[in-house]
Order: C-alpha cells, then sequence, then structure tokens
C-alpha cells in the first residue's frame, strides 16, 4: 500500500464522522481519487433498511455530480470494525458490499480498492470478477 493510499485511508476515517448509523452502528467512510480531486462519502441508514445508502455510493455519486469519471483509487474505513491490539480481526467487515461491488464494477473498473482491514491492494474488477454489464442482457 502505498503512502497516498493510506492518506486516503485517513480521510475514509474521517468521513465516518459524516455517516447516520443507528441502526448497524458500522460507520463506514469512502474516499475515492479521481481527475478533478478526492470526493468524500459515508453511509446514511433509513428506518426502511433498502433505503439507506452505501459510502462507497456517496463517495461516487459525488465525484459523478462534480464532473469526475475517473476513479483511480476507492479507499473505505469501517471504524466499527472489530480489532485486537488495533488490527482488524475480520477484513470481510472492511470491504465493499456487493452492490457496491458493481458500483465499482461498472463505474470504476480500473480503480485500485484499499481498506482499513488488509494492507493488500485490490482491484475493482478483483472485487466482482465476472460483474453484470447491459450486453449480458442483449
Amino acid at each position: 500500500m502505498t503512502d497516498e493510499m493510506k492518506e486516503l485511508l485517513v480521510l475514509a476515517e474521517e468521513a465516518c464522522d459524516l455517516a447516520y448509523a443507528p441502526y448497524s452502528r458500522y460507520h463506514v467512510g469512502c474516499v475515492v481519487l479521481t481527475e478533478k480531486g478526492v470526493f468524500k462519502g459515508a453511509n446514511i441508514e433509513n428506518a426502511s433498511s433498502n433505503l439507506g445508502i452505501c459510502a462507497e455510493r456517496v463517495a461516487i455519486g459525488h465525484a459523478r455530480m462534480n464532473g469526475a469519471t475517473e476513479i483511480k483509487i476507492v479507499a473505505v474505513c469501517c471504524r466499527d470494525a472489530e480489532k485486537r491490539d488495533g488490527v482488524v480481526v475480520n477484513s470481510s467487515e472492511t470491504m465493499p458490499c456487493g452492490g457496491c461491488r458493481q458500483w465499482l464494477f461498472e463505474l470504476a473498473p480500473d480503480a485500485l480498492v484499499v481498506s482499513n482491514g488488509t494492507d493488500e491492494v485490490m482491484t475493482a474488477k478483483g472485487l466482482l470478477p465476472n460483474g453484470f454489464t447491459l450486453t449480458d442482457t442483449i
């Protein structure tokens, strides 16, 4: 993981402060690095659970609404993932969910993905190797 990626994870952790997570109590922050700068997102839950939105989708939407289309790095932080001696116990608690993986597959296919749960640098396509595409339906 590069120093730049580590700095992005710090910003993603700061974005956790903006989360609204009274139901899951998992505060998730995400930042995306694009050709137009860095854009933040945080999860925002709703009592009708399927109406909530993940931090990754907020950050990607924020970037797109500001004209950024080239997402280079996605940094995800789940502040509330269980830790032992400061180390995340289960890295899957810090990974994008299936829906977010599809968003990454379609809107950030060449992005590198990092999280606070592992030092591994992943790719968006690696997280969802056979993602759904519109051409699959034709």
